[in-house]
């Protein structure tokens, strides 16, 4: 069982858990999420077992502390400082959706600590139609309707099949959304807004792998956007899914396959 510790750095804290023995180490930054994923710690795990073989993986949440606002290169720089903090270097990134704005941030602001990254289902920038399917999940959390707001993730985040078959979970979890981790949501979610890397891709030294869904309903387009931007660029990989929706690293069977194969290239 994982053990959830805590990263104090001088301002502020965040929470994380580690697993594996390999040598190399791999971080995974989580996506957008209602509940936290420290929650999910031992799924986590044992979804990652293969890579574990190989890395020391990290994973880890939002800092503790929230400012008045919060945005993606916020969650960089204080990534940036945890990292510091354990002494983490030549890491290699692993980040899903909102993860992925966070790895990208890094890659560009901090080149020297990504050694790879892999995006998963994200977006080098937000638009306002992408942005505005993300206001409404904000909306229910300021009603405070849990139940509501997982069913409205759960249709877009997963395949119509999956998410039926989920679908009262979904609402009985929803349920168990306390004030603050609906505090925290909205903060989370409202620092996605006006993302915007693509003036500073040049900056990005890492090799890069995009792994996206034409069938994303969460950020329609953006995994196609990166194709075409990092097209030109050295040491960059994509593979494109069809029928896995947005969340395709939790349900593509193949998935951790092929981040494996790239990051022990």
């Amino acid at each position: 069982m994982s053990e959830i510790k805590t990263a104090a750095t001088a301002s502020f804290t965040m929470n994380y858990f580690s697993f594996g023995k390999g040598e190399k180490t791999l971080v995974i930054l989580p996506g957008l999420s209602v509940q936290s994923v420290m929650n999910s710690a031992d799924i986590i795990e044992k979804a990652y077992e293969k890579i574990a073989e190989s890395f020391k993986v990290f994973v880890f949440d939002r800092r503790n502390e929230l400012p008045s606002s919060y945005s993606v290169y916020d969650m960089a720089d204080d990534t940036a400082e945890v990292f510091e903090t354990l002494g983490l270097k030549d890491v290699y990134i692993f980040g899903a959706s909102q993860g992925g704005m966070i790895g990208l941030a890094l890659a560009s602001e901090y080149p020297s600590l990504v050694k790879k990254l892999v995006l998963g289902s994200s977006a080098v920038h937000i638009t306002d139609g992408q942005f505005s399917s993300i206001n409404k999940w904000i909306e229910l959390a300021k009603k405070g309707d849990g139940p509501e707001l997982n069913i409205e993730m759960g249709k877009v985040l997963y395949p119509e099949a999956i998410f039926e078959k989920f679908k009262d979970t979904l609402e009985k979890m929803g349920e168990t959304i306390t004030e603050n981790e609906f505090r925290r949501f909205i903060a989370f979610a409202e620092g996605t807004k006006g993302f915007d890397v693509t003036e500073k891709i040049e900056n990005i030294k890492c090799p890069v792998l995009s792994l996206g869904s034409r069938d994303d309903k969460v950020l329609p387009g953006a995994a196609e956007t990166i194709e075409k931007l990092f097209s030109g660029k050295k040491d960059f990989e994509s593979y494109m899914y069809e029928g896995f929706g947005h969340a395709a690293f939790d349900t593509a069977p193949d998935y951790k396959e092929r981040m494996l194969k790239f990051l022990l290239k």
